[in-house]
């Protein structure tokens, strides 16, 4: 099965086809829905789940200028306080003025587009651009994990791409654009990437050759002929599929897990209900 030209490309499938080929076709392109948990035990997670996206709503609607003091009353889960408090004492200072929470932001790669949805970027026009993403990550993960991951790639090359409407009119130079991670459960310890003209060369190569090459991939199957399953055993126990390929039938553990994935499990599966047509409203190269 090939890929329909209007297909859009993220960092979460990107980063769903380098952890397994078949997870991609069977996630983003077949957009195949199987019912299997992807972490144990399954309502934990859910409820995590639940109040990492409470957590960004009311992120979002507090940088939008709502008055704190009718928004804390509203939190009432213990957890959920404890990240909101974090956040009000604790959250990146020193970032530029304005405030674009939840942007949209899209850019042709091929014959294909990227798109990415920005927790926030904060931006002072003609002199810097800050990306924030929020992780409520039970654990923190390392420094290398957070800058191989394509979220660490594709937020700031398309800042560059397509953030020009932010600046002015003026496309972002790489070096005036940097990434903060911030982590509700470890406020105190964030994690920062500069951007540069290398960096950008690089994201754009890589960026450009993984799009062609999952593109070719599928352009080369016939029928629903399915890709090969990753060789790393516990990438499937957190996956929602690892049944249909016969790798075993129980979810991993929630609090074993040592990277993003829980962060990244979310951001796929809600990319699937995700209209990313909207964003063409807001495209800028």
């Amino acid at each position: 099965m090939s890929l329909p030209n209007e297909f859009r490309f993220s960092q979460a499938s990107l980063q769903d086809y380098v952890d397994c080929a078949r997870r991609f076709q069977l996630r983003h392109a077949r957009r195949l829905r199987w019912p299997a948990p992807q972490v144990s035990p399954a309502l934990e997670y859910e409820h995590h789940l639940q109040r990492g996206a409470a957590f960004h709503r009311l992120i979002q609607r507090h940088l939008l200028g709502f008055p704190m003091e009718p928004l804390s009353p509203l939190v009432s889960d213990p957890l959920l306080r404890q990240w909101w408090q974090s956040y009000l004492e604790a959250a990146p200072g020193n970032l530029p003025v304005s405030s674009y929470p939840e942007m949209a932001l899209s850019a042709p790669v091929g014959r294909f587009r990227l798109v990415a949805q920005y927790d926030l970027v904060a931006v002072d026009q003609g002199e810097r651009a800050v990306i924030v993403d929020w992780k409520t990550t039970i654990r923190r993960p390392d420094r290398a994990t957070l800058r191989d991951r394509l979220q660490t790639r594709v937020y700031p090359y398309l800042l560059v791409r397509a953030g020009a409407l932010l600046n002015a009119g003026q496309r972002f130079r790489p070096e005036q654009v940097s990434m903060v991670y911030w982590f509700a459960n470890f406020p105190e310890m964030p994690e920062w990437y500069n951007y540069d003209d290398d960096k950008y060369g690089s994201d754009h190569d890589l960026l450009s050759e993984l799009i062609a090459e999952i593109a070719g991939r599928l352009d080369e199957r016939h029928g629903d002929a399915l890709l090969l399953s990753t060789d790393q055993r516990r990438t499937c126990r957190y996956c929602e599929y690892r049944s249909l390929c016969r790798r075993g039938v129980e979810a991993g553990l929630l609090h074993k897990r040592q990277d993003v994935s829980a962060d990244h499990i979310a951001e796929s599966m809600l990319e699937l209900d995700f209209d990313f047509e909207q964003v063409a409203e807001i495209d800028y190269g």
